[in-house]
């Protein structure tokens, strides 16, 4: 037996297990999709048309795949209009398997959907788990990272130097040295002439390396250091 469908604006010729692409269908791989408008079914000779479709008469068919068909390009150019457009459209298909040819009002015998909806808690288990395994390592690593990025902003916040105890030297007499140098340097520690006079070539380093000041900066403040610490 065969019948002629309509379906998505075309007509198809179809028969039990034969295998279409047919325009988009809104249902899941594994359920099954009816379609009523059904324009002529026979078997042999005997052909029954239907004006424009046949009473009572319908098409099973079971959804094998959802995708899309090649992608169609649309090119228009106007001659001396220095116009173009160009459109590209992907038309959506549904693969289906016809199962049953139904006349009369006959209800199918195929209910794939509610099979499908059985499986659906398991498969949605298992992506829950997929997710979950997948996430572990994503928390893990963003962790470590908020733990570096304290670390970090902790070894910013700490001075480079301990500050003695006492009053502080006006830093600002040495030549170099402005308001701005003095309060910086003293947020890092140093806030007397003799810890500048003291400062090691590897504390120098540390400094260029930290702060806006160059090495022969420091080691200039240094000398100068040294001299003011005598008096």
């Amino acid at each position: 037996m065969f019948a002629v469908i309509k379906t998505g604006g075309k007509q198809y010729r179809v028969a039990a297990n034969d295998l279409l692409k047919i325009e988009k269908v809104e249902a899941k791989v594994g359920e099954i999709v009816e379609i009523g408008q059904v324009l002529a079914h026979g078997e042999g000779e005997n052909v029954t048309f239907g004006a424009p479709f046949v009473d009572g008469a319908m098409v099973t068919a079971e959804v094998v795949e959802q995708g899309k068909n090649r992608t169609v390009i649309a090119f228009k150019k106007r001659r001396r209009q220095n116009s173009r457009r160009r459109i590209g459209h992907r038309q959506l298909l549904t693969t289906v398997r016809i199962s049953e040819i139904l006349l009369g009002g006959a209800k199918p015998s195929k209910k794939a959907a509610a099979k499908a909806e059985a499986k659906a808690p398991e498969a949605k288990a298992e992506v829950a788990a997929g997710a979950k395994a997948e996430a572990a390592p994503k928390e893990a690593k963003a962790k470590k990272e908020a733990k570096a990025e304290a670390s970090s902003e902790e070894a910013k916040a700490a001075p480079l130097f301990k500050a003695p105890k006492g009053e502080p030297d006006d830093l600002t007499v040495i030549k170099g040295i402005g308001p701005v140098a003095a309060k910086d340097l003293a947020e890092q520690g140093i806030v007397t002439f003799a810890q500048l006079a003291k400062l090691t070539d590897k504390d120098v380093a540390k400094i260029d390396e930290h702060m806006p000041f160059s090495a022969d900066q420091i080691k200039d403040w240094r000398e100068q250091a040294k001299e003011l610490a005598k008096k």
